[in-house]
């Protein structure tokens, strides 16, 4: 009796931790992206009214703290499917009858590539922060500089 059977499912398995692993960072990197541009959107905001001395309206719908909670969510949704198909390719490797299936590759290029062009307006539309003094100390200083 030869060992290579058992040698081959042993490499199948390893090949099938290693894809779920590589999913597994991508939805970490997902997961923080999302949060980063969730808070540098807020830290923006922040920054104009400080600025500014003006409250800004927001869109309540296409902000970028609604992009970063969509990559969040997305990455949280990543890492479930990543188990998932994890677990369906293990028994179907046990079973030797292993089937590929490219849709969650298609479903992720799709999503990460709605919000990437998602995110293209948030960079274009930023409001335009002219650094006028508003506060008589600003003034001030201003004439210093001068």
């Amino acid at each position: 009796m030869s060992k290579t059977p058992k040698i081959d499912r042993q490499r199948e398995h390893q090949a099938n931790e290693r894809t779920f692993l590589a999913w597994l960072r991508t939805s970490i990197a997902l997961i923080g992206f999302g949060f980063a541009i969730a808070r540098f959107g807020l830290f923006l905001r922040q920054l104009n009214v400080v600025i500014t001395q003006k409250e800004t309206s927001v869109n309540p719908w296409f902000n970028s703290e609604n992009l970063g909670i969509m990559l969040v969510v997305f990455g949280i949704v990543t890492i479930a499917l990543a188990a998932w198909r994890y677990n369906q390719v293990f028994w179907q490797i046990e079973r030797s009858d292993y089937q590929p299936n490219r849709w969650a590759v298609w479903i992720m290029t799709g999503v990460v590539m709605t919000l990437g062009l998602l995110s293209i307006p948030l960079l274009l539309l930023r409001n335009h922060v002219s650094p006028r003094p508003s506060s008589p100390l600003q003034r001030q200083s201003r004439n210093f500089d001068s």
